[in-house]
């Protein structure tokens, strides 16, 4: 039977099938982080019994940019082949691989291949922590070093009755300021990072009034090339704009009256 009757079958309308070359494509319902959808493609043996079902290498291509460094660790390989373990999926070669035989279950073959990209796209987050780890504790070493007072890793209720955690609260003589670190090696995360600072500082607005008012400072990790000027943009009205390649600047806005 066709594998795509088989899908539908199967598993129903949110899995869709089309020829790609000598493959056939099967789009699925899972996303990587940042949005885009997660591929298996079908491909025939030579004895035509045995199938094999594969990313063609898409997932650790997705995670690799995701990355400045140009190799994963002997730890994300562990964890790509611990997932694969679980999954009962073979990783060769860079890709993520099932057999498919006559008789076997199509949809849950398709299925396991699918949930272990989604597992292995998963290891962007570790590097995304650590990547934003590492700039948090460059700036903590940094206010030591000029003298600035801080606070580390706060928690502020808004308005909304959210609490927000917010990387520093510096305090000077002049003026106390509350900074947000934007920091990741992925250009397809930038949205939703912006996105979320934006929130914060909309809900705890009513902090930046009163006789104690404090200064909003959106501190951008420009080590990576990633942030666009609509990133910035959409910051520049609600805080303090600064790059992390400047840390004069971010000084001077720490102690601004």
């Amino acid at each position: 039977m066709n594998p795509c009757k088989l899908i539908q079958e199967q598993m129903g309308e949110l899995f869709r099938c089309a020829e790609v070359g000598n493959y056939i494509r099967i789009r699925t319902p899972f996303l990587y982080p940042d949005g885009d959808y997660i591929d298996v493609f079908y491909e025939r043996g030579d004895d035509d019994a045995t199938i094999t079902l594969s990313d063609l290498g898409e997932t650790v291509r997705w995670l690799k940019m995701q990355s400045t460094s140009p190799r994963r660790s002997p730890k994300q390989n562990q964890m790509i082949q611990d997932i694969c373990l679980t999954h009962g999926v073979e990783f060769y070669r860079g890709m993520l691989q099932v057999r498919y035989r006559n008789g076997d279950n199509l949809a849950l073959a398709v299925t396991r291949i699918s949930q272990a990209a989604l597992r292995t796209s998963d290891i962007w987050f570790a590097f995304r922590t650590r990547v934003a780890e590492s700039v948090t504790d460059e700036i903590a070493e940094y206010l030591g070093e000029i003298h600035i007072p801080f606070e580390r890793n706060v928690t502020l209720p808004g308005r909304s009755g959210k609490v927000w955690p917010i990387n520093f609260h510096a305090r000077t003589p002049e003026r106390s300021s509350l900074v947000h670190v934007l920091s990741t090696g992925s250009r397809g995360a930038t949205r939703r990072i912006t996105d979320h600072v934006v929130a914060t500082w909309h809900d705890l607005s009513q902090l930046k009034v009163g006789p104690e008012a404090l200064r909003f400072v959106s501190l951008f990790d420009d080590t990576s090339d990633v942030w666009s000027a609509e990133d910035f943009r959409q910051l520049e009205d609600l805080s303090d704009i600064v790059r992390w390649s400047e840390p004069e600047g971010f000084a001077q806005i720490l102690r601004a009256a």
